[in-house]
């Protein structure tokens, strides 16, 4: 069985080379500098290395101001240029024109009405339950997506069993924010769950917003163990990638980490990667960020 493997990072870019405001050179990050030979900056945006491909989605879309998560979101899980259709970036939630697009277009739809086995791995905390029970609106295009669909969302039961990832993959932020006592994971076993979980399925989504979030606020208790963690579970799952029978595509919904210099998102082009069997169709297909559900279906068959 082909297996396909989507990673969403939240708001990064490729950005200058700058050893102080861009965290990929400041830090020297293994998981691009190890795989690729060098890290990305916009004067070289396209890198290829043994069958591993970086390149740029341009995020922008054809339309003026800063490029958002709602819009962002929205064009690569639906196939759609939302911010063309509504007439601006918006965000962090979609835009209520939107709304419809996602619960009927979103990528896991197609795969449940074409009868494929997908998952998306990410586990929510009774407290997002509640939130959504008590009759707030305001989710994230993936939440929304599988809540107004009725997909089966994982809980705390599918982290113990090893079946699901916290956000912030090691589980320190449930055990530290919201009072779990659950094991700590290490990036290169939160990689190995992952893989072993995108073994069973045929299309397999994991989101990670720490990027964007410490990009925007900066938190210093946060900052540095954010960047080890996704470095080392970044390497390791580009390390560890069956390329016979996998397939992998990380993407980001716009610029921000990548230039520290300001708190706001960038009109820099979303860094992008993939590998693995069908990596070099992605990397030939894929321009802008709503070019992605459609290749993934071309892909996938």
């Amino acid at each position: 069985m082909h297996s396909f493997l989507m990673i969403f990072i939240d708001g990064v870019g490729i950005g200058r080379e700058d050893y102080e405001f861009n965290p990929f050179f400041k830090y020297e990050f293994k998981s691009l500098k190890q795989i690729f030979g060098r890290i990305p900056d916009l004067d070289n945006q396209v890198l290829v290395n043994n069958n591993n491909f970086l390149f740029p989605s341009d995020a922008n879309m054809g339309v003026d101001g800063l490029p958002q998560s709602g819009t962002g979101q929205t064009s690569i899980f639906c196939g759609v240029n939302a911010p063309q259709i509504i007439g601006k970036h918006f965000g962090p939630y979609p835009y209520s024109t939107l709304i419809p697009i996602v619960e009927k277009e979103n990528i896991f739809r197609h795969f449940y009405e074409q009868n494929r086995k997908f998952k998306f791995v990410n586990a929510y905390p009774q407290v997002f339950f509640d939130y959504v029970e008590s009759g707030k609106t305001r989710l994230s295009v993936t939440s929304l997506s599988m809540f107004s669909n009725g997909y089966k969302i994982c809980t705390i039961d599918d982290l113990i069993e090893g079946k699901a990832l916290t956000a912030d993959l090691t589980n320190e932020r449930w055990n530290n924010k919201l009072g779990y006592t659950l094991p700590v994971l290490t990036p290169e076993e939160a990689a190995a769950r992952l893989l072993k979980i995108t073994a069973e399925n045929e299309f397999t989504c994991l989101e990670y917003f720490m990027t964007d979030h410490i990009g925007h606020w900066r938190h210093k208790d946060e900052f540095d163990s954010v960047i080890y963690t996704i470095d080392n579970f970044l390497y390791h799952v580009l390390k560890l990638l069956d390329h016979q029978n996998t397939t992998l595509l990380v993407c980001s919904d716009h610029g921000n980490l990548e230039d520290l210099s300001v708190k706001t998102h960038t009109r820099n082009p979303a860094l992008t990667i993939s590998a693995g069997k069908y990596g070099e169709k992605l990397f030939n297909s894929v321009k802008s960020l709503f070019d992605i559900k459609k290749t993934i279906i071309e892909i996938m068959g």
